[in-house]
């Protein structure tokens, strides 16, 4: 997705008093034009959580027969996106030629690299009738050694991600691995990504991994006696044994990994080099990245 605003961060924050928690985001909405998404990274506070520099939480979105997602083509640089939905279709192209319908449960990940174009838009089947969007899309940073990488898109199925249940509550390990099972889904550093749903009065015990955040995408859960509300990340410590439990029925998701190291972000590039950024910069204004093939003829121009 391409952030149509030049201020990327926002900075609705503040610390709890909690030994397992550091940091509770509650996001501010950001207008994608034609319906707004919440933002929890990157803030002020908080620029990334291990590997992820981007976290949006688009939707619930109902919208009216013929209207509907319409993001036109836009670049990026040194980073992976990562896009899953609860619900609603999105079909994505990029400039690899690559043509895919989005749909509940997949995964999507395109690997930017040294550069690529891409849209997102809707078939004309599903715009054609009222419908629904609602769904994550973050971005991953790049090891520094894998920035320049040759751009890519994968694509992996629903039923291609493993999904275990643990002390009765179901979980689907997206990307990395926990509770003894492996994600096909590539990663380029420790990464951990996963979805779980809780009833009332369930508990889970979250996996370890360098860095960490729990995100409420429904529901309300409870951290060691830290409230965390619907649409809040809670950055967590880095503390064993890390048990959240759910005060009505919830849905999150869980982040983490390794910790890369700073990185620069402005507009839809992110890279460790501010250099980098702004030669994308240049090279998007004057048209030097690849066209989306079935989709060259609008853009999204340079924000100034």
């Amino acid at each position: 997705m391409s952030d149509l605003n030049l201020q990327t961060e926002q900075d609705c924050t503040n610390t709890p008093e909690c030994p397992a928690v550091e940091l509770l985001i509650q996001p501010r909405d950001k207008d994608l034009g034609g319906f707004s998404v919440r933002r929890t990274l990157p803030t002020v506070q908080r620029k990334m959580v291990g590997p992820w520099i981007f976290f949006d939480h688009m939707g619930p979105a109902d919208f009216a027969a013929g209207e509907g997602i319409n993001v036109r083509p836009h670049p990026h640089v040194n980073i992976a996106t990562v896009t899953y939905l609860f619900e609603g279709e999105i079909l994505h192209r990029d400039s690899l030629g690559s043509l895919q319908a989005i749909r509940p449960g997949d995964i999507n990940l395109m690997v930017a690299g040294s550069g690529i174009v891409h849209s997102e838009r809707e078939r004309p089947e599903v715009s054609a009738v009222p419908h629904r969007l609602h769904g994550l899309q973050l971005w991953l940073a790049l090891p520094e050694a894998d920035e320049e990488t040759a751009p890519a898109f994968h694509h992996y199925p629903a039923a291609d991600i493993p999904a275990v249940e643990v002390d009765g509550v179901p979980v689907r390990v997206m990307m990395g691995a926990a509770y003894g099972v492996c994600s096909p889904v590539k990663v380029f550093a420790r990464t951990l990504y996963l979805e779980a749903h809780l009833r009332p009065g369930q508990r889970l015990q979250l996996p370890v991994a360098d860095e960490r955040a729990v995100y409420v995408a429904q529901g309300r859960l409870s951290v060691a006696g830290t409230s965390v509300p619907a649409h809040a990340m809670a950055v967590l410590r880095d503390l064993p044994d890390v048990v959240i439990e759910a005060c009505e029925d919830s849905r999150i998701a869980l982040i983490g990994g390794e910790s890369l190291g700073k990185r620069f972000i402005d507009w839809n590039f992110v890279s460790s080099r501010k250099a980098r950024i702004e030669q994308a910069r240049q090279d998007w204004k004057e048209g030097r990245f690849p066209k989306v093939p079935g989709d060259e003829l609008e853009f999204i121009p340079l924000p100034e």
